[in-house]
Formats: structure tokens, sequence, C-alpha cells
């Protein structure tokens, strides 16, 4: 086709399509008249007749089908298919009339396209031709003469697919019974086109030699070739009879080339294999033309027979079969001796080269068919054939291929049959060759056999059984011409020659084993050929003999079958079992070689003879046999003759007296490892007993000894494998000799297993297991072999054994023990009926599943034992389950089993693996019962019932939770208390174990949502829903505890994770029950006990989301609360946040009243005020009612006791003495002051606010005193609320509106500052040093975080000033350089190590204290900074002393935890743990180092960080901070913004660090990690781009990325932004912004002179340069105007602050410069780059001045000490 890609003509739009260009021709018929199609050779013309007139034939063809023709004469394998393919669719799819107008273009089309090259679409075309036949039908009729001859081709294509759519085609067309006729019909055509291709045609005529390769050409000519000799096969097979005269003429010519009969030695096989099909056809159906031809025929068929060729062979042998048979006089055609024989030979010896398969079958056939003549003389003509064949059968591919071999000795046989049976004029030669056969063919042959392991199982034994049979039956005949005579002459010559050839094999020391075990099966197969199954069950051809020499042909097999016998009928092989003529000789043969074998065995303990002798005892059984043994045992010692005469006396048996003197002698010898064959004797002796009882006194005998226990298990095996010998020795099996001996083995066994083993001892106890597993496993018609008793004491003795497996298992190596019994139980389990109704099998069953159940860390079982022992005690269950089912009986091992699991979940011994473990084999077996059982699930319920604990039991359970969960509720008040026994929280239970009341209920929990989700509760009756309620609250009491610990351990954790990975949810049960019952059952449980139940009660609400109409029925009426009891007070706070607007009024409203009765001397008690006001906080906690004007009232009532009995407030005094009630009455007090401020609108009264301030002030006092008490936890939550009031306080000053100011007493804000605030700062800042002073590491007493947390918090309130008037200690430390006054270095050297403290409060609330001091301190280093002046080094100055000493101790602890971590990558550190502590204190006290570096003066500033410069402290702050920031810093929490389309991250949103950590945790590390970046970046930008440069190269790529990404932006657009809102004013210079381009654009002009800077910020700002252009310029020089764009450039890169303040430097320089001072000459700047100074050093000589750093620099670099300008010496 065109070219796709070359350059076209102008206009042309499309590439050249062929298709499209026959479209357009298509289209445009008729403009070319008379149009010829292009075919692909000169000779053909495409479609079109080239004709006048074509135009009108033309139009006769549709268009589409037209299109479709011309495509099909292109030459393009794919264009042909894809038309082909289209043209059978179109056939298929189109009118019949539309289709018949292509039938005249069709049959050029089709006798070409039908020979296609490509076999695809030759393929294609049969199946198009099979949908126009039928659509045309007989239409085809005019054109069929045309088309027939390539038809009949075609189906017989080499391409089978091709060929069967041609035959599918063909039928298509014609019924069966009509084709003959179609095809004589057609007969001259058909013919005349095969002659052509087999006589003309060449590889060049058939195809174009210009166009297709040779190698193609001349594969198409072999295959038509092929074909056509194919199809001439087929015409004749096909042709009526009445029309072969006709053909037969026609044949004559092509028989008369000599151009066809070379055919026959074509170099191609296809081609050989179709002409002797052929030639087959014509001997078939014209045998009078071949008799004409026979001087070609006979040649050319007998003298190819050597031909090797696989496709060549079946077709010539099948040639010459029908030759030999159809022509009388075919050996006179051809020289017998010299051409064909000889080749004949050469095939044999040869072993058919791999064809034995093909040839073998057809030799008796092809002897049968040579004359007499040329088989003379016969002697020799026989030893040669035979001879042949023995050879071919030892060729290496003969023997290794059992197909070859077998149609090669079957081959064999027949033919020597078929000689024996010849009958030859002279007696004596026929005695001669006779002989030949039997001694120099038969017998060696036999012998090539034995000695060959790979041909012994073929089919020659069975073909000497059948042939001995055959001429057995000749020989019992009596006839007159010596017929039989010769047939016993011929029997006793084979018995001789065998019986010698056997002795050859077994009369030597080294016998060859296979072979003695061939001659043993020869000898089985020759007494009886029918027990012996045939070795390959093929089809295989019967052959039968007659006495005549010439047989007739069957032709319709075409193979030689038969052959006619009229002297007597069939002799069939298969006759009676005793063979008479047989039994003798067979019987003196095995007696020989019986005698023979003793001697081998007792003379030279040849084992080989002894498996020979026992194989020939096991098919020859007899007395005699066993008589020759004993008489050949007789030559033995004067002692053992004396045994022996007096065992022959108790004995007449000769197999006993055998049994006796050799046969247990054998079987003691301890050295055998192969004893089968000894058994195998044995059962020999058995069967020649006279009675059973023989048998069991025999066996009872042999079980006494000491046998080995292998011999035993064999006995067994051997019986169970096969009845007869079952009958043989079942009465010994039920005996008690045999059962004692093997409970006797099962307790050794057992005992075994416990004691370390001895490696030897291990193969010999696997021998017994498999003997104790067979006799109780092993049933036969549901008997157990041995006796049931024995069974029962066998189990018992294994039940024991892994009892103690279980406590010994440290001891010894008890995994081979408990792996063999759990084989032995398992097998019994699964095979024996009814098993499971012992009591020792339920016991057996308990044990394993206790095995089971526990860890393997418990049991020291691996993996493979447990799945073992799982798969056992499951299949026990099953079959336990059926029983019960059908016996109604209790069963031992359920109840067993439940109490065990109780007892195990009660006993706090578990850890999370083992109640995983115990949990699933519980889950397991629960489900296998309900399996084996059906849906009824009776005994999963009863299982159930088993395991849960009674009411004492849970209320035991419930007491292993410690009271540790309290100390959330009671500081968040969710909960109040007023009870003495909290005493000091326990601490949890070692965390190695979980409580026993959380495995108790995740255990049952699982049951109960096994039994929900498989619907097994029974009718839904209440007590059964109770219970299951009952369970799933427990479970919810357990999760709602987990939930109340402030830090669970990793136990507890896991635990939780295991009931998610268990779906032991509280979600999967309500979608599985209706849960209106269980939140009744858990209100009744808080009403009556409160505290946890009340939480759970809370949360179940919750997560229920129960409507308002759900909570009215738990919650009844208010008044059914009262009186308060402990529980109904913590059930209505928890109830409070989900009670309607109504209801809570009524509730506050109760309260209020009740309040106003209280009597004074009752007021800490819970049913009087103490009650009254936790119902009041709960109810106020959550803002959703409107009764403020009752708060007032309410202060008013607690002023009033104040009045009357001030000893019930507990205002500064010692805590030591104090009731618990009278804390709990206090602390609800203190509560609700916060309250009341947050929510009271009606202004208080002075006198109120006094009682509340002054309050506030003794409380803190008491707080204060009694620091030593805060571990006791109502004395804890006592300080908590104090400090919270105080916080409550300083924040409703500090946001008062100035609306709220005015209703306020007068000189109440200045009296809050002065007095109250000073004297509550003075009380918490000396607090918090000494608590935290005291507690060294905060995570030990975590429940005192919460203490620091409320001290923190009021502490952040702290003013500046309170700050700086502290009432500290005074506190140096010694060596410390500071410039600060001794009070505010006092309180930093005692705040800044409280950075370091393991607690966050203290850290969050110090940062907030310290960072209000840090704008402070930089002036103190200002004023000191002149004594730095004019030092020649570069100076350096470390920020706050305090500050920096703390940064070092960070730095070496978190060098520890960060260095394994590569930078870049994202570090998580846990919430609160001890590595967050540090690394909040670390990064916050960064926060205040930049805070100070941010609040000092340039010069100071240059100063600080040549300071962390040399330490290299931000360095590592800025690796630390690359593990810390998160590779996504997306923030996920509240933002205070509007919400806009920009993501937020860290770097947009400000960090809220408060005291109490209302924020995420996880998310506070990195948060604040990218706040110091974020600011480290903006304050000390030129330090950070300074130590990107120096960073590897992995390094700074995530650096450059990730800044980039996320920080440059935010930082461009606060630096374009500060430097529009900037306030600072240049006199003579404006500066503008331009956030959209990030330019800052500078002016600055001066008299005549005008400058324009253009700076420019990178991408990456601020690690990238700034780049800085020049704008307008006027009046300036370009060499100044370059250096000030240098210094500008220098300016902004190299100093740590912003753009203005790089502007103002150099505005400063440039003024001073117009000022007249003149540049440094080193660095060319007025005021120096980094230390801003002017230049002060001036040279004696040349009189230049310099800054001091520049010189400095200048010296030490050039070692010298001259002046850089004049080159002086510098003084």
């Amino acid at each position: 086709m065109g070219g796709k890609n070359k350059q076209r003509t102008k206009g042309n739009m499309r590439p050249s399509s062929s298709g499209r260009a026959a479209e357009l021709l298509a289209k445009e018929r008729g403009t070319v008249p008379g149009f010829i199609g292009f075919g692909t050779s000169q000779s053909d013309l495409g479609y079109v007749p080239a004709v006048q007139g074509a135009e009108e034939i033309d139009s006769l063809v549709d268009a589409d089908f037209r299109m479709v023709l011309r495509k099909l004469s292109k030459r393009d394998i794919t264009t042909k298919l894809k038309a082909m393919q289209e043209f059978g669719t179109m056939c298929k799819e189109r009118e019949a009339e539309v289709v018949k107008g292509v039938l005249p273009y069709w049959p050029r089309i089709y006798c070409k396209i039908s020979l296609d090259h490509d076999r695809r679409v030759r393929e294609a075309t049969q199946q198009s031709f099979e949908q126009l036949i039928l659509k045309v039908k007989k239409h085809l009729a005019p054109y069929l003469k045309s088309i027939m001859g390539y038809w009949l081709i075609a189906q017989c294509d080499v391409y089978s697919p091709a060929a069967s759519a041609a035959k599918v085609a063909f039928e298509k067309a014609f019924p069966s019974s009509k084709q003959p006729e179609a095809l004589a019909f057609c007969k001259d055509e058909i013919l005349n086109i095969l002659q052509d291709h087999l006589l003309k045609e060449t590889p060049d005529t058939l195809s174009d030699p210009q166009t297709v390769p040779e190698e193609e050409r001349e594969a198409k000519f072999f295959r038509i070739l092929t074909c056509s000799l194919l199809a001439l096969k087929k015409l004749l097979s096909m042709l009526p009879k009445k029309e072969m005269r006709s053909v037969e003429e026609k044949l004559m010519s092509l028989l008369s080339q000599n151009k066809f009969w070379k055919y026959g030695k074509h170099s191609i096989p296809q081609v050989r294999s179709a002409f002797f099909e052929l030639a087959s056809a014509f001997c078939q159906y014209l045998p009078e033309l071949v008799k004409a031809e026979a001087p070609r025929v006979c040649p050319a068929v007998l003298l190819s027979i050597d031909d090797s060729d696989a496709v060549v062979c079946p077709a010539l042998w099948e040639a010459a079969l029908y030759a030999l048979a159809t022509i009388e006089d075919c050996w006179s055609h051809v020289n017998a001796r010299k051409g064909v024989l000889p080749k004949l030979w050469t095939v044999l010896r040869e072993g058919g080269r791999g064809l034995a398969t093909v040839i073998y079958p057809n030799l008796l056939p092809f002897i049968s068919k040579v004359p007499p003549g040329i088989a003379e003389p016969k002697l020799d003509y026989f030893r040669t054939f035979f001879s042949s064949i023995i050879q071919g059968l030892s060729s290496e591919r003969a023997v290794s291929s059992p197909s070859e071999s077998s149609a090669i000795i079957t081959a064999f046989m027949e033919c020597l049959r078929f000689v024996m049976l010849q009958k030859t004029g002279e007696e004596d030669e026929q005695r001669q060759i006779h002989q030949m056969l039997i001694y120099d063919q038969l017998i060696p042959l036999t012998d090539a056999v034995l000695k060959e392991p790979r041909l012994q199982n073929g089919p020659l034994f069975y073909q000497i059984a059948e042939t001995l049979s055959s001429w057995e039956a000749k020989a019992g005949l009596s006839s007159d011409d010596g017929t039989d005579e010769t047939f016993q002459k011929l029997l006793s010559n084979f018995w001789d020659c065998l019986l010698k050839m056997c002795v050859l094999h077994v009369d030597t020391l080294d016998a060859d084993e296979r072979s003695l075990l061939a001659i043993s099966g020869m000898l089985e197969i020759l007494q009886n050929p029918k027990s012996a199954t045939k070795p390959n069950n093929r089809k295989s051809l019967i052959i039968r003999f007659t006495d005549e020499d010439e047989s007739e042909r069957n032709a319709e097999n075409g193979k030689f079958s038969e052959v006619k016998n009229n002297s007597d009928s069939e002799i069939q092989a298969e006759q009676q079992h005793s063979l008479p003529l047989r039994k003798e000789p067979l019987e003196n043969l095995v007696c020989n070689l019986a005698e023979l074998s003793i001697v081998y065995v007792n003379e030279q303990k040849s084992e080989q003879h002894l498996k020979f002798l026992s194989a020939l005892l096991n098919s020859f059984s007899s007395k005699r046999v066993f008589h020759v043994l004993l008489e050949q045992g007789n030559g033995a010692s004067c002692t053992h003759a004396k045994s022996q005469e007096k065992i022959k006396a108790h004995n007449e048996n000769p197999s006993i007296q055998f049994l006796h003197l050799n046969l247990i002698t054998w079987l003691k010898e301890d050295w055998r490892k192969d004893t089968h064959f000894l058994v195998d004797i044995l059962y020999s002796v058995l069967n020649c007993c006279n009675s059973s009882d023989e048998r069991k006194i025999i066996l009872d005998d042999l079980t006494k000894m000491d046998l080995k226990w292998i011999i035993l298990l064999q006995i067994i095996q051997k019986a169970c494998s096969s009845t007869t010998k079952l009958s043989l020795i079942s009465d010994w099996l039920k005996g008690d000799t045999l059962g004692e001996r093997l409970v006797m083995l099962a307790d050794d066994l057992c005992h075994l297993g416990l004691k370390p083993i001895v490696a030897s001892s291990e193969s010999s106890s696997s021998e017994r297991w498999t003997l104790l597993s067979l006799v109780l496993s092993q049933h036969i018609k549901n008997e157990s072999l041995i006796g049931e008793t024995f069974v029962e004491r066998i189990i018992d003795k294994l039940q024991a054994a892994l009892s103690k497996a279980r406590d010994l298992s440290e001891a010894g190596n008890t995994e081979p023990s408990v792996s063999f019994i759990c084989d032995v139980a398992s097998s019994f389990f699964s095979s024996v009926k009814g098993c499971l109704l012992m009591p020792s099998s339920e016991d057996l069953l308990f044990t394993i599943f206790q095995l089971c159940a526990q860890r393997q860390d418990a049991t020291h079982l691996t993996d493979l034992l447990i799945f073992k022992l799982k798969h056992t005690w499951m299949s026990g269950v099953n079959s336990l389950v059926h029983q019960l089912r059908s016996m109604q009986k209790q069963s031992t091992f359920l109840h067993k089993s439940a109490l065990w699991v109780k007892n195990q979940i009660q006993s706090s011994s578990l850890d999370v693996k083992s109640l995983q473990v115990l949990t699933s084999a519980v889950s397991d077996l629960l489900s296998k019962l309900l399996e084996a059982e059906g849906l009824t699930g009776y005994f999963v319920g009863a299982y159930v019932e088993h395991v849960t604990p009674n009411k004492t039991e849970w209320e035991k359970l419930h007491e292993s939770l410690s009271t540790e969960w309290m100390h959330k509720p009671l500081l968040e008040g969710r909960l109040s208390m007023n009870c003495e026994h909290l005493g000091l929280y326990v601490k949890l239970c070692g965390a190695t174990k979980l409580p026993s009341h959380l495995c108790t209920s995740a255990l049952l929990s699982k049951m109960v949502l096994f039994m929900l989700e498989n619907g097994i509760v029974h009718g839904y009756d209440d007590a059964e829903r109770k219970k299951i309620d009952n369970i799933i609250a427990e479970l919810l009491y357990s999760l709602q505890w987990i939930e109340e610990l402030e830090n669970p351990p990793y136990l507890l954790l896991e635990y939780l994770h295991m009931l998610e990975e268990m779906h032991i949810t509280y979600e999967k049960f309500s979608t599985l029950s209706n849960t209106t019952n269980l939140q009744q059952t858990i209100f009744d449980r808080s009403e009556e006990h409160g505290r946890l139940w009340s939480l759970t009660m809370a949360k179940v609400i919750r997560e229920g989301n129960a409507g308002s109409c759900g909570m009215k029925q738990l919650f009844k009426t208010s008044e059914g609360f009262l009186p308060l009891t402990e529980g109904r007070l913590h059930t209505l706070q928890c109830l409070s946040s989900f009670l309607t607007e109504e209801e809570k009024k009524e509730l506050v409203f109760d309260c209020v009243a009740k309040l106003m009765t209280c009597m004074q001397t009752e007021l800490s008690s819970t049913d009087e005020a103490f009650g009254c006001l936790s119902v009041l906080n709960s109810c106020l906690n959550d803002r959703s009612i409107d009764c403020d004007h009752l708060l007032p009232g309410i202060l008013k009532i607690i002023i009033s006791w104040k009045n009357d009995n001030e000893d019930s407030f507990l205002f500064s005094c010692n805590l030591k003495e104090t009731s618990a009630q009278l804390l709990g009455f206090n602390i609800e007090m203190i509560r609700f002051l916060p309250l009341l401020l947050k929510y009271s609108s009606a202004p208080l009264a002075d006198s109120e606010w006094d009682f509340i301030m002054c309050s506030m002030l003794a409380w803190l006092e008491t707080t204060s005193e009694n620091h030593s008490l805060y571990h006791v936890p109502l004395v804890q939550i006592f300080a908590c609320a104090s400090c919270d009031l105080a916080s409550a306080l300083s924040a409703y000053f500090e946001a008062a509106a100035p609306e709220t100011i005015e209703n306020l007493p007068v000189n109440l804000i200045s009296e809050w500052k002065e007095f109250f605030s000073e004297g509550v700062h003075n009380l918490l800042l000396p607090l918090l040093v000494k608590v935290t002073g005291e507690i060294k590491n905060a995570s030990e007493s975590a429940f005192q975080n919460s203490v620091l947390t409320s001290l923190g918090e009021a502490l952040t309130y702290i003013s500046k000033d309170q700050l700086l008037n502290h009432k500290l200690p005074a506190k140096f430390v010694a060596g410390q350089k500071t410039n600060l006054p001794d009070k505010l270095q006092t309180l930093l050297n005692t705040l800044s190590p409280l950075l370091l403290f393991r607690a966050r409060p203290v850290q969050i609330s110090v940062y907030h204290m310290l960072y209000k001091l840090m704008p402070e301190l930089p002036k103190f280093d200002d004023e000191d900074l002149k004594s730095y002046g004019d030092e020649e080094e570069e100076s350096a100055l470390p920020p706050p002393a305090a500050l920096m000493s703390v940064l070092a101790t960070q730095e070496l602890l978190l060098e520890n935890i960060l260095e394994c971590i590569p930078v870049g990558e994202f570090a998580v550190i846990q919430p609160l743990s001890d590595e967050f502590c540090l690394v909040l204190g670390y990064l916050l006290t960064w926060k205040l180092t930049l805070t100070f570096f941010k609040a000092a003066s340039s010069q100071l500033r240059v100063l600080y960080s040549q300071y962390l410069r040399r330490t290299r402290s931000l360095n590592k702050l800025l690796y630390h901070l690359f593990r810390l920031m998160p590779e996504n810093p997306i923030f996920s929490g509240p933002t205070s913004e509007v919400p806009n389309k920009d993501t937020k991250t860290f770097f947009t949103e400000e960090l809220n660090l408060d005291v109490k950590g209302t924020g995420l945790l996880s998310s506070q590390i990195p948060h604040l990690a990218c706040s110091v970046y974020h600011i480290t970046l903006k304050d000390l930008p030129a330090m950070v781009r300074l130590w990107w440069n120096s960073c590897e190269k992995r390094v700074f790529n995530v650096v450059d990325k990730f800044t980039s990404k996320y920080v440059s932006s935010v930082l461009s657009s606060q630096e374009i932004a500060s430097v529009q809102t900037s306030t600072q004013l240049f006199n003579g210079m404006t500066v503008k912004a331009r956030s959209a381009a990030r330019e800052v654009i500078a002016t600055y002009s001066v008299d005549d002179i005008f400058i324009e800077l253009i700076i420019q910020l990178p991408s990456n700002y601020p690690l990238g340069s700034i780049t800085v252009e020049s704008g307008k310029r006027v009046g300036v020089a370009v060499q100044q105007w370059r250096n000030w764009m240098l210094q500008l450039s220098t300016y902004l890169t190299h100093q740590n602050g912003s753009i203005m303040e790089g502007l103002s430097l150099w505005k400063n320089n440039v003024d001073k410069r117009f000022e007249g001072v003149e540049d440094c000459m080193i660095c060319f700047s007025v005021i120096h780059g980094s230390n801003y100074s002017l230049p002060k050093k001036a040279c004696r000589t040349c009189k230049k001045k310099f800054h001091s750093a520049c010189l400095y620099k200048w010296f030490t670099s050039s070692n010298k000490s001259t002046c850089p300008l004049c080159r002086e010496t510098f003084f």
C-alpha cells in the first residue's frame, strides 16, 4: 500500500488505499467499459471475464460483492483473509437472489484460492463456501464440474481444520446417499485436474516465480501433490461400483507413467505416504488393473519395506499386505532373498526403529504369505526371523518403551505359535524346527526378559501361558497323525528347558533379586493365568490359527486377524483352573526351586533367596512343597534333629513343623530390616493349617514371643487388605493375648514420650504408634478389630499421657509423643462410630481441647502440632454431637470444658494472646457444635450457660478492675464524690495480665454474638434476653473502664485491638439485636450503683442516639430520684446533658428549692447541699437552659451558709484531718463560682464580689499549704478547682468588656490588679517551683499532672511586672556570664530548667511566662555592647546563658533519639511520652531564643548569630526540624478565619499553645516544628541559607522542595505585606511592593541623583538569593552604581533580617557616602555588612580607614600585617 508518511502531492489530503480505490471503481461502474480485474499471474484475469459486454454482466453483481471479489484477487494475505470472512458473512446475511449473482464468478476464484499457500485463507474459503451453499442450494449445480476437482482436493487438505470445513460444506451440499452420484457426475473433470497435478504441474507453474519465494513455491507444490494423491484415493473409495470400469481406462494412462511410480521414492514423506495409501486403494477397488500393473506395483511397495518414516510406515505396510493378498504371483516380480527379506531382517534387528507398534502387528500376516520356495531352507529362515526379533527387542528404544516391547513380544509369540502349527513334509525337519524354537528362541527370550527389569511387566508370561494352554489342548486330543505326541514332546522339552533356565537363575549366591521376583511372578501366571491381571488392558486382536498354509484375507479389517482351522474348533486359552497337564511339571519345578532356595537360606543366609521362597509359597502353599523344604532343612546338628523329632511328634502338618523349625527363627532375627515377606510365609503356613483353633494357637504363641512390633503390624495390615487373610486370623484378633499385649504397648509408648528419647528408638516407636492407630480405627463390618474393652483401656492410657504432657512440657521432648497420640486419636474419632460414648474417649477429647486453648508458650507445642491437635478435637466434637443427638445423653466433655474455660477467664492469669487463643478455641467449638447439631443450637446455649458467672462471681470480677478510672471523671466534674474509701488510687494490676473482668466479658460477648449471628436465641424469652443483655452490659462496662483511664497501658490497647479484630463491638451487637432492654438494664445498674455504670449509661445513650422519648422511659420523673443516693446522683449527672430544656429547668428548680431548705449541719451529705450543688453544676456545665436569674440567689444561699457555719468552708486550713464529705462539698462550691461568673447576667453586689475574691484567695492558701497531700484524690481535685477558679477570675477581668466594667463596683478592677491578682501569683509561682522540685519525674505520678495543669493555666495570666517583682529565692549559677540584674537572672535560672520538666503543662506555662520576658532581655546586652566596640576578632555574644544551658542539655538528649532517622523522614512521636516532652521543650526553647533574637537590635543580632554559628546549634535545629516536620503539613484542626479556597497548612495557621491542651496532641509537635522553621526562616534567613548551601545533595533537594512548596509563598507574601504596611519612613527613599510579581521597588533621590532599585524574591525564598536589578538612574557613575547594587544584594543575602532592614542599612551606607565618609578599601562599603560598623582603623602612612573586622580578616588570610593599600606595616 502507499507509504503513510511520505511527502504527498499538494491537495492530496489522504494516503493511498487499494481498498478505497476499489470502492471508487465500484461506484463509477460503466465509465470504464470492459474493466479487467488485476490477478496475481499473467494468465489470471481477475474475476471479471474480459469479453465484450462485460459491463452488462458486471452489473448483475451486487456492488458490495463486487468490492469483496476484487479484494479476493489481492496478493496480501490479511486482505484476502478479511475479504473471505466478509464474503462468508455477506452470503449468510444477504437475500438468495443477490448471492446467486456471484455464482458465475465463484468457480474461478474458488479454484485458485482453495489452493492458497496460507492455511487460514484455505480454512476461511471452505467456511465461506459452506455459507454460499446454504444460501444458493441447488443453483450451484451448473458450476459443479468446474469446482468439484478442487473441492475434493480441499477435503484432503493436510491442514485438518481446512479439510474438515471442506467436508462439512460437501455434506451440506449432498446427503451421504447422493455423494457417490455427485462424484460420478464430475469424475472426468476431477480426473483431468488430478492427472494434471500429478503429471504436468511444477512448483513454477502453480505459483508465480517472480513474486513467490522458491521455498514457498515448493511447499505449495508438495502439498498439492499429497492432496491430489489422497483425493484420487478418496474418489476411488466413494465412486459407485458401476463407474469403476470407465475410471479404469482413464487411470491406465496415469499408471503407465514412470513419473507416477517415482512418487514411492519421493523425498517428502507426506507424498510417499499418500502414494502408498493410493496403492492400497488401487488393490482394494481396482484389483484387475493392479494385477496388470504387477511388475510396477510389487517392486514399488515391497522394496520400500525398510522405510522408517513414521508418516509413511502405516500406509506402506497396509499397501504391502494388500499387494501380497491381491497379486498372487507377487513374489515373482521381486528378488525376495536379495531385495525384500534382508531389508525386513534389518528392520526387525533394529526393533522397528521406534515404529514397532505399527510394524510388528503386520508380521504374522506377512510371513503367512511368504511362499515355501522363498522360505527355504526353513530352519535357517525361521532362525533368522526369530533371532532378528529377539535382537530387535534388546535395542534400547524397544526396552525403554513398554508399548514397543509389548508389540514385539506379542508378534514373536503369534509367529511362534503359527510356525509350530505349520506342517512341513518331513517329520525330522519339523522336530528340528520345534527344538530350535524352544531351545534357541523361546527360552532365550524368556531368559532375556527375566534379566531386564523393564520387560518383566510385559505380556510375555501371559503369552507363554496362553501358548501352553493351546499346546496342552493339542496334546490332550488324540489324533491319527501323531499331533498329540508331537505336542506332548514339545511340552516336556519346554518344561525341561524352563527348569534348567530357572535353576541357572536361582542356583547362585548373588542371584539377582528382581530376576527371582520375575521368576516367581512368571510361575504364578503359569499356574493361574486368570488371577493375575494383564498389564495393559488395550483392545488387542485375538489371533486364531488354522492348519492351512494359505490364509485368506479378511478384507473388511485390513489386517489378517483370523486364519481358519478345520481340524478343531476354537481353542481358548482360558481353561478351567486345574490344568491337568500343567500341574505336575509346574509343581516339580516349584519344588526344585524351593529346595535350592532353602539350601541357600540355611547355609548362606541369603536374603534374596528367602524373599524368593516367600513369593513361591505365596502362590504354591501346598503340603508337598513344605515337605520338600523340611527334608532339605534336615541336614542339621544332632540337638536340632532331636527338637525336630519332638515337633514332628506334636504336629504332623509339615507347614507347622516348618514354622517352628525355620520361620520363627527368621522372625526373631533382629538384624532384619524388611520382614513383610516373612509375614507372607506365615500366611502360607496358616493357609495349610487344618482348623482355625490351630491357627489361633500359632498366632497366640507368636504374640507371646518377644517379636518385633512391626511383624504384628504387618500381620494385621495384610489381613485388613484381604478378606481371605482376615478370615485366617480373626479369632486371634479378638482374643485376649493380643489385647493385653496392645494395652501394655500403649502404656510403654506413652511413658516413652515423656522421657528424653534416644534417636534410634524413634523409627520403631512410629511403627508402634501405627499399630495402635490401626487397631483402634480400623473397623470391619462395624466391629473393631480387637475387643471393645481393650479399645477403652488403650484410650485411657493415651488420655493420661496427654495430661502429663501438658504438665511436663518443659521436661522432655514431648513432641513426637503428642504428635503420635494426635494421629491415633484423630483417626479413632473420625473412623469409629460411637467411639465418644466411652468416658475415656471424652476425657481424651477434653485434654486435647485444653492443649489447644492455651498459649504455645505455656504448652511448648509447635504450630504444626497445635494444628494437628485442633483438627483432632474438632473431628472428635463432630462425632460426639452426632452420637449425643442419637443417644439423648449428657456429655461430660462439654460440661468439663465449660467449667475449665470459666475458671481460666476468672483467674486473672491471661494476657491478650492467651485470651485470643482461648476465645478462638471456644469459637471453633461453638461453630463445630452448631454445624454438627443443625440450627437448634441447644448445645451452644447450654455451653454459654455453663460459662456465664453468677451474680456474686460478677461482683468479684468488678473488684478486679482498679479504681484508677475515677481520676478523669472526678477531675472533669462528670461525677462528684464525697466518700472516704476512695483512699489512694490502686495502680493497674501488673501490666502483663488482663483483669479477669475484661477476659470474662470479652469471651462471653464473643459467644453471645455467635449465638445472635446464627439466630440461636430460643423463643426470645425474657430470661434468655436478660442473660444476653447482662453480658453485653458487662462488656460495655469493661470498655468504659478502659476509656476512663488517662494513659491506658499497652496491654489494654492491645485488648481493644483484639476486640475490634474479633468484631466484638457495641455497633455489631446493635445491628444484630434490639438494644432497648440493654439500655434499661444499664440504666437500672446506674441508678443502683452509680459510678462507672453511670458513665457507661451516658456512653450507650450517646452512641445509640436515644431520642428524648427513649430518655423519658429511662428518666421516668425527676421526683423518682429523690432522696438522692450516690447511684442516683451519678445517674443524674451523666443524664444531664441528654435532658430537654424543660426537664433540666425542672431539675434545677427542684435542686434550688432543696438548697433553700438544707440543714446547716448536713450540708456536705449526698442527699443535702452537696448532691444538689453537684446536679446544678452538671446542668449548668453545658449551657442549654435559661436560669441565670437563679444564680445570684444560689450565691446568696452559699454566703448565708458561710455566715452561719464558716467551719464548713475550708479557708486557709490544713486538710490532713478534713473529712471527704467536707472536701466534696467545698469542691462543688468552688466549681459553682466560675459558672456563676460565666452565665450570670445580673450584676453582683460589692459584698458578693468580696466573698468570691476572698474565698478564692483563702482556698488558694489552703491549696498552697497542703501540697504534700496532693496524692489524696479529693485534695488534688480541691487544688485543681481552686486554681481553675483563679484562672476564671483572671480571664474574667482580662477580657471584661467596657459595658461590663461599668456595671462592676468602682474600685473592683484596681483591687484585683493591685491586691488579689498579686496575691494569687505570689502564692502560685512559688507553689509551681515547689511542686516541680518535689516531683522529679512527672510521668511516675501522672495523676499530679492535673494539679500542674490547673496551676500552669492560672500562671499564664501573670503579668510581666508581677514576674519581674517575684518573691522567689535567689538562684545563681557559678561561672555564668550575664548582663542581667539579679532578680531577672534568678527568675531565668529558676524557670528555664523547667522547660526540661517531663510534663507538658509545666513546659507550656513556663514558656508563656518566659515569652513575656524575652523582649526585655536584649537591652541589657545593648548597654554592654560598647565594650565590644573595636575588638579585632569577630565577636560573638551568647543569648541568655540559662536558656543556652537548657538548649545544650536538650541537644544531647535529642541527638540520641533522632540521629538514626534520615533527614527528610518524618519521625512520629507518641503524645505525652518522654520523647514528646523532650522535643516539646527543645522547640519551645528555640521559640523563646528566636523571640529574643527578634527583639534585639541589628548589631546585637550579628553577635548572637556568630555565637549560634560557632556552637552549630542552628544547624542541629534545622536537621532536627526536617525530621519533625511532616512531609505533607496539612492542617486538619478548626481554623479561625473565614474558610477560603487555599489549603490550610501548619505554616498558614497560627499555633495555639494552651496549657490544658485542648487541641490534637498528635499534631502539636509537627505544628510546633513548622512554626519554629517558619520563624527561623523569617528571622535568620542568612544563616539558614548558609546551612542549606553546605548540605549534602539529598538533604539540599529535600529542603529546597519542602520550602518552595509550603513555606516560600507564605514568607514572600508576609514580606511583601510587611513592606506595604510598613510605617518606617525614610528620608529621601520611598518603597513600594508588588505582591503578584513578588517585587519590592525602592526609589532613592538626593539632590540631582535619582536611583530606582527592583528587588525580586526567588520562588524558594529565602533560600535562593534575592536578585537586585536596576531601574532608572540619574547622576550616578556606572562603577559606583554597580558597587551599590552589589552592596544591597550582599546586605539582603547576608543580614539576618527583613527586606526593610536591608534597605535601611543600604540607605545609611549611601547617605554616609554622600556625607563624605569614605569606603573601607577592603569591602568597598561604608557600613560593614554584618556588624554595621563604620571604617575607623586608619593607616598611619596613607591615612585610609578600614573596618576592624575587615582588617582582621585581611591579616589572618594573608598572614601579613601590612596595609592593604600602601603595603606599609600597619600599627
